[in-house]
Parts: C-alpha cells; sequence; structure tokens
C-alpha cells in the first residue's frame, strides 16, 4: 500500500509542527525544509485547519501551530482523514472491472484484511509517538533537521 503525497505532506506537516511547539510557523518554513510545493501543502494546511488539528494565525506575525497535543493526535485518525480511499486494487472500486475471480476471491478478502491491520498498526499510534527526538521514538533529533533531510 501506498500513501498519497498528500497523507505524507500532512503527516510531514504535523510533525514539524510537534517539533516546534515554542513558535508560530509558516507554511513556506514546511515546504523549504521538506523541498516541497506551497501550493500543494497550502491545501494540506487548510485541510488540517477544517480539522481542528492545526490552528492558522493570520497577520504580518502569523503561522501555524497545533490545536491539540501532539499525544491527542491519532495517525489512523490522520491517515483515513487524508486519504481519499484504500482501494489497493480494481476489485474494491465501485465498478470492479472483468475479473474472473470477483464473486468468490479469497485474494480480495485478504488484501481488505491487510488494509485493515495496516489501519489498526496506525490507530495505536500518535503524533507524539512519531515525532523525532527524546520525547519521540524516532531517531532523529530536531536540531539535526536540515533542508531535504526528511
Amino acid at each position: 500500500m501506498r500513501l498519497t503525497s498528500f497523507t505524507d505532506y500532512t503527516l510531514r506537516s504535523l510533525m514539524y509542527l510537534g517539533m516546534h511547539r515554542d513558535k508560530l510557523v509558516t507554511i513556506q518554513e514546511i515546504a523549504d525544509v521538506h523541498d516541497i510545493s506551497k501550493n500543494h501543502l497550502t491545501k494540506v494546511i487548510h485541510q488540517l485547519g477544517a480539522s481542528g488539528l492545526v490552528e492558522t494565525v493570520r497577520g504580518r506575525h502569523g503561522g501555524l501551530r497545533l490545536n491539540r497535543e501532539p499525544q491527542d493526535i491519532n495517525i489512523g485518525d490522520v491517515v483515513r482523514d487524508s486519504e481519499s480511499d484504500f482501494h489497493i486494487a480494481e476489485c474494491f472500486e465501485s465498478d470492479p472491472g472483468h475479473c474472473a475471480f470477483l464473486r468468490d476471491c479469497a485474494l480480495k478478502r485478504k488484501l481488505n484484511e491487510a488494509t485493515e491491520a495496516f489501519l489498526h498498526v496506525l490507530d495505536g499510534m500518535t503524533l507524539a509517538d512519531i515525532l523525532p527526538g527524546p520525547k519521540g521514538k524516532g531517531s532523529v533529533h530536531p536540531l539535526t533537521l536540515h533542508k531535504k533531510s526528511i
């Protein structure tokens, strides 16, 4: 299974905001650190703001910050909210195509179980668990992060 770029950018943004709780962060700052398009990131931040995970502060000295504590942000929920679907094969679509095995496909059942297991693992994780540095379980310390290092 592969997550969309939107979900990837969502998780990276939350991690960056979680690592910089002591200040307001700009969209441009996150875009620069991860070498991603500010336009794409703006859409991500808009959804994070609409969901209540991120607070946006307008104005000359504005920026972004987490609106919840990292331990209160469930990664499974974030991934579900940012992915449009989890159709990992054509047979999961509303128009499943012309597969001859569709009626009684054991593979489709197993792929569905795998997707559920994947989401179950993510449900057991919070943003606090994946933050790099001493508080999180990641191996990268926040001070060692440089542009394009993630």
